[in-house]
């Protein structure tokens, strides 16, 4: 099967491909204004001065959600002009029932649930990349990076955190929103006319609505496709400015020290940090980033996730600012560049940036973790990682792209160097490939053994409004290793397989649903020795409402363990099992955003007793989050897990785990606001569990004063207390497993940051 896709692959690329712009058929003139423009100048919501009136309209917004083409339900005015260092956009958003908008005083991109009003702008006109901004109603900001494509490696990325302004009102009408983009927050071409793409949007909760201008079809793949082009922008420049960002950080913490001499006891530490982040941004695209000591302190917890007996690695997301910057650039679908493998840095630099169609960055860093907390006689004792990283593409054709990633991690005399050619191919306006060649080298520390793998991986997919299509093949060697990326079950070493998904959607229109769908997800997976490992095979269905949606879901499931794969296991090991899922989400209350999930059948129970082999058991799984905003200062984020394993002959329970979390926001003004976030986790382990019973509350207090995202101060407290207690065993201490809570440690701390910037 690879020898046949390579093959027709490589007779498309080599022969030709046909790629179209779908733009809008009239693009937009942007004026040049004198000021910048308030909302007195819009009094009545209607253009009152010749301010306003000097600005370039647009209005006439398509659905997209729940209707696509059909009109807007909701009249929305857009007015849009320029000044020599910013970009200003009034929304007029009108509503004939304005008491049911959506609006709430939230922390920054906080905003799901909210009314918002967005505009997007690929500065670049390439329609790979772009900046999207959203605000709502009362002005609260969300920003991000849309990346073209369906991987998934496409989509937005809310890491951009770019400096503007806005503002918002409600009136009897509807509402308003004011954006002002200062240019150095952007990059654009060194040119002195400036040709973009633009797209604005609205979206209304309560309609389960998405309306945009230019109409945003469901219908062709892809969005920037699908934008207006946007003239007029003259003789402005971000120019070679610069931003310096100095932190300060300090923390006093007592926590259980599990290596004390003489036994586990508690020890008090206090720490003080000072460090700084600068940017130099030169020529309008192109972006250097220094980091000394960088602010790595993260002051943002993860949501939870179920880690219980789970095979593979669960991902978090990257949050750390030094990695932001064109964070897209570094992104292929193979995963090669998981920033968050950088754990402790003392410094680095980035440059990334655009001419043309060239794309280019690189990352040069050192890690301190891999050689903290070793015994004294560990060689690997002090040593850093050494780490660079270098990628470059060419725009070709439209939405076509052609690249490459070096990447290169030296520890002591051992080291991973990864080597990746990928593509993206536009073939009509419904179907795109995707294609991806790895190759790697390793030599583990003080080994001396080299090894070398490769991965292909290949993809084909349509998207239409009534069919869409995914089919990715992926084959990875044994000796495949790459220490900077992450790979899930697919991407994995000695793995070779195909994954496929059908997907057919229909629009009733003589019923109250806006649509239902059907949906067939198959994936097979066998080694390198053309083994199977596993097999997957389920059918969804689905329906959408104006605000609630419904899902059903069955999988069959083939999996085999291999004696690799899990200690005892002397031979291939293949087990059958099956489940169902179902799934209800609802936002038809203003103040309440609920979605629930239940998992209900068999799966293998991982974690057996020692001495023992994996089993099917019967497994029952909750997940449930509620978003309620009793008041529009306050946000209540809940969530619940509840995971548990039964024995199939009769021995009773496996194991039990539950989370329980709950994150309170207060935000008195826009900048200032006091979060809390108490979780609650704790695994009750049966006799046929190796597991033991763990139980762990967290309290997590945190005073933020946010005027950007770089300039913020923040104060904040953290306990922690788990079932443990401390005995005294003949002169030294033992750590004992107990049923009630002690606490095992507790920190206060303090951080400031403040952006200079010309």
């Amino acid at each position: 099967m690879s020898r046949l896709m390579l093959c027709v692959l490589c007779t498309v690329v080599t022969f030709t491909f046909i790629s179209s712009v779908y733009a809008a058929d009239s693009g937009l003139v942007i004026p040049k204004i004198q000021s910048e423009p308030s909302f007195a100048d819009f009094s009545d919501m209607s253009p009152a001065t010749a301010l306003a009136r000097s600005m370039a309209k647009v209005d006439d917004f398509i659905q997209r959600t729940p209707n696509d083409g059909d009109s807007a339900t909701q009249r929305t005015e857009v007015y849009i002009g320029y000044d020599q260092e910013r970009l200003h956009a009034i929304f007029l958003a009108f509503d004939t029932n304005p008491d049911q908008i959506r609006a709430n005083l939230s922390s920054r991109e906080n905003i799901d649930g909210d009314d918002t009003v967005e505009m997007t702008f690929d500065t670049f006109n390439d329609q790979r990349a772009a900046f999207s901004f959203r605000a709502t109603p009362l002005g609260i900001q969300w920003d991000a990076r849309w990346t073209e494509g369906n991987s998934r490696r496409g989509g937005f990325d809310t890491t951009l955190e770019a400096v503007w302004d806005s503002d918002g009102e409600l009136t009897d009408q509807g509402y308003m929103v004011k954006m002002s983009i200062p240019l150095r927050s952007l990059r654009f071409p060194d040119a002195s006319e400036q040709t973009w793409r633009v797209q604005f949007a609205r979206q209304i909760p309560r309609l389960n609505e998405e309306a945009y201008w230019p109409a945003y079809s469901i219908g062709i793949e892809g969005r920037l496709n699908q934008t207006a082009l946007l003239t007029g922008i003259r003789d402005v420049s971000p120019g070679n400015n610069y931003q310096i960002i100095p932190f300060i950080f300090a923390r006093d913490a007592e926590a259980l020290d599990l290596g004390a001499i003489g036994g586990p006891k508690f020890g008090g530490n206090t720490e003080q940090d000072v460090g700084i982040d600068a940017k130099f941004v030169f020529n309008d695209s192109m972006v250097l980033d220094l980091t000394l000591n960088p602010d790595f302190s993260q002051v943002e917890s993860d949501q939870p996730q179920v880690t219980v007996n789970e095979r593979f690695e669960v991902q978090f997301p990257e949050r750390r600012p030094f990695f932001v910057e064109n964070a897209d650039f570094f992104a292929t679908d193979s995963n090669l560049v998981f920033t968050r493998r950088i754990v402790d840095p003392e410094g680095g630099a980035r440059f990334t940036g655009r001419q043309g169609d060239y794309g280019f960055g690189a990352i040069l860093i050192n890690d301190e973790a891999p050689g903290l907390n070793r015994d004294a006689t560990d060689p690997i004792r002090g040593k850093k990682a050494n780490i660079g990283i270098l990628r470059g593409f060419r725009d070709i054709s439209e939405q076509s792209r052609v690249g490459f990633l070096l990447s290169d991690r030296e520890l002591a005399d051992g080291y991973n160097r990864v080597a990746s050619i990928d593509g993206r191919f536009k073939l009509t306006d419904n179907w795109i490939t995707n294609m991806q060649f790895v190759g790697t080298e390793s030599e583990p520390v003080f080994s001396g053994a080299t090894s070398t793998g490769y991965q292909r991986n290949i993809q084909i997919n349509r998207t239409g409004r009534t069919l869409n299509t995914h089919s990715h093949f992926i084959e990875t060697t044994d000796n495949f290793r790459t220490e900077l990326g992450f790979m899930n079950r697919f991407f994995r070493p000695d793995v070779s397989g195909i994954h496929n998904r059908a997907r057919f959607n229909f629009f009733p229109e003589s019923l109250d649903i806006n649509t239902w769908g059907f949906q067939i997800f198959d994936v097979y997976l066998k080694d390198t020795d053309g083994t199977l490992i596993y097999h997957q095979l389920g059918p969804t269905i689905d329906m959408e409402f104006d605000t609630a949606g419904f899902g059903l879901t069955y999988t069959d499931y083939v999996e085999v363990l291999r004696p690799q794969d899990f200690p005892g296991i002397v031979s291939n090991t293949r087990y059958n099992y099956d489940n169902w899922q179902v799934s209800f989400d609802n936002n038809t209350l203003s103040t309440v955003d609920f979605s629930a999930s239940y998992q209900f059948g068999e799966t293998i129970n991982l974690i057996p007793q020692v001495g023992s082999l994996p089993t099917i058991a019967d497994t029952s799984r909750i997940s449930v989050d509620m978003i309620w905003r009793p008041i529009a200062r306050l946000r209540i984020e809940n969530t619940y897990f509840y995971t548990e394993l039964e024995s199939q002959n009769g021995g009773g329970k496996i194991f039990s785990n539950e989370i329980i979390r709950s994150n309170w926001n207060y935000q008195f003004t826009k900048e200032l606001s006091l979060r809390f976030i108490a979780q609650y986790e704790e695994t009750d382990a049966g006799p046929a569990s190796r597991l033991t019973d763990d139980e762990n509350m967290n309290f997590d207090l945190l005073l933020r004063y946010v005027i950007n995202p770089w300039s913020a101060f923040y104060v904040g407290y953290n306990t922690n207390q788990s079932n443990f207690d401390i005995v005294d065993m003949e002169g030294d201490r033992e750590l004992i497993v107990t049923d009630h809570l002690k606490k095992d440690g507790d920190q206060i701390f303090v951080k400031f940051s403040y952006l200079f910037q010309r």
